[in-house]
């Protein structure tokens, strides 16, 4: 049986604390990119209870994305927006979850992101990253960017660190490599990367800013 909403609350505050899951259940977070990083990303603030989060990604499910993203065999060829809004639900029955199935562009990002006080960059590609991290620093100044990079391969999870830019921009990652040199993504590293992106955002949302 599914928890009443007051019963739902009840459990966090006491997990986490009253007043600071006030603030986790009140705040709006975007996901740019549903893939090894985001859809890790979505659960672990979902399951804090976050109160909104914003998903896009314009891509579907596909055999190649089971082995490191939350996804299902049954879910192939869903969009991976509605796959994992599906997903959510189960986990967090009382979530908003506002769905894109779109490529984020130069043109539509700020529209896209203007009602998030976090945006997270969880895009494979390189210059993907730079497009969304610049455009936020330069158009969002005001909002937080905790962005990514260097996941791949089987390397030492230990090297996967959080460090602060700026004041309102945090990079995760070991900062080196890449698939296209290590060859392949293994779903226990890209989650370490994307616990350390969840977790950042959940203490900026505390009010510890520090990396």
């Amino acid at each position: 049986m599914i928890p009443s909403e007051q019963e739902w609350d009840r459990a966090l505050a006491e997990r986490h604390g009253e007043e600071r899951q006030k603030r986790f259940k009140s705040a709006c977070v975007a996901i740019c990119g549903l893939g090894g990083l985001g859809s890790n990303i979505a659960l672990a603030l979902a399951r804090a209870g976050v109160g909104k989060l914003i998903l896009i990604d314009y891509d579907q499910v596909d055999i190649t994305n089971i082995n490191r993203q939350q996804y299902k065999a049954s879910q192939i060829g869903m969009n991976k927006t509605e796959a994992l809004g599906q997903n959510l639900r189960e986990i967090a029955p009382y979530i908003e979850v506002e769905l894109h199935a779109v490529r984020v562009t130069e043109e539509n990002a700020a529209e896209l992101l203007c009602e998030a006080d976090i945006i997270c960059e969880a895009f494979d590609r390189a210059e993907a990253k730079a497009m969304l991290t610049n455009l936020v620093l330069e158009k969002l100044p005001d909002r937080y960017l905790v962005a990514a990079s260097g996941m791949a391969g089987i390397g030492s999870a230990n090297e996967i660190k959080t460090r602060r830019i700026t004041s309102r921009f945090y990079l995760t990652g070991d900062g080196l490599s890449d698939v296209l040199d290590e060859g392949t993504l293994y779903a226990s590293r890209v989650m370490v990367c994307a616990a350390h992106q969840a977790h950042m955002v959940l203490r900026i949302l505390a009010g510890m800013e520090a990396a």
